[in-house]
């Protein structure tokens, strides 16, 4: 089974996404549904996703619960809770209590829009990530390089949570600089509750140049730190339209791949999605 492990889907409509408003971000700013979605992933042999939360909203992971079990294509949901907030326990039950509840598989929070880079130090936050991982539920880790020292703390004072670290940790592709995001890197990975998202590679290159060489040591560098059964694959669409298609992205990360076993790249490409988030 192939597994894309990470898109989203929006509706302008429905909730207005100000951020998109953004004039580089024009490309992105229309609505993005599953008739889209599945032509594109079925055209690459994809079976099952993960849906990602959007917004810092209930109301979203609601909606979005409510969609998945209404289709075949998405096989989970990871939404948003409010982690600082009193009752974390409280609030995942209410979640699983609702309409698609089932389909709920992990927890995010956008960490990377939060102006404390220690945000993830936080008591309250820290007390909302343990109730995840009491709830058996991996968390989702969206950083960018200033929180990544508090995410380092937060993954070793938690080793019973299961960390998901969304697109490589946000390297600086377009600029060929690797370090110290590799250094970052293998620190995480030496520790086992965490995995690794390959995805969002291109939108952290040049948009309008990027090429499988200029994400190569990137990739080389997670594969070697986090090995193919702690990898997963994911698009990143509609955000990856910025950069390219979603079959773009799939054959990108076939190349970087390529050298790999047979059962190597199952991993990759579903083993690992589908045993961390249980689907």
């Amino acid at each position: 089974m192939t597994v894309d492990a990470h898109h989203h889907l929006w509706d302008l409509h429905v909730r207005a996404h100000e951020w998109l408003r953004a004039p580089e971000l024009k490309p992105i700013w229309r609505d993005f549904g599953l008739e889209e979605l599945e032509a594109q992933a079925r055209a690459c042999g994809v079976d099952k996703t993960i849906l990602v939360q959007v917004a810092a909203s209930a109301d979203e992971t609601r909606e979005f619960l409510a969609y998945a079990a209404c289709t075949r294509l998405i096989a989970g949901v990871v939404g948003w809770m409010d982690l600082a907030a009193p009752g974390p326990a409280e609030q995942l039950a209410k979640i699983r209590g609702g309409a698609g509840g089932q389909r709920l598989v992990g927890i995010r929070h956008l960490v990377q829009d939060e102006a404390d880079p220690a945000w993830l130090d936080r008591p309250g936050v820290r007390a909302g990530l343990a109730a995840v991982g009491a709830a058996g539920l991996p968390y989702d880790l969206l950083v960018r390089p200033a929180q990544a020292e508090a995410a380092l703390r937060a993954v070793r004072a938690l080793p019973d949570q299961v960390f998901v670290l969304d697109h490589i940790g946000k390297p600086p592709i377009a600029s060929g600089e690797t370090e110290p995001w590799a250094a970052w890197i293998r620190e995480l990975a030496a520790e086992p509750h965490v995995v690794c998202k390959l995805s969002g590679l291109v939108t952290e290159a040049d948009w309008g140049t990027w090429t499988v060489p200029d994400l190569r040591p990137y990739a080389e560098v997670v594969l070697e730190a986090f090995g193919p059964d702690r990898l997963m694959f994911g698009s990143d669409w509609p955000v990856c339209v910025l950069a390219g298609s979603y079959d773009d992205v799939f054959h990108a990360a076939t190349d970087l791949t390529a050298q790999l076993s047979v059962a190597e790249r199952e991993a990759v490409f579903g083993g690992t999605a589908t045993r961390v988030y249980g689907i």
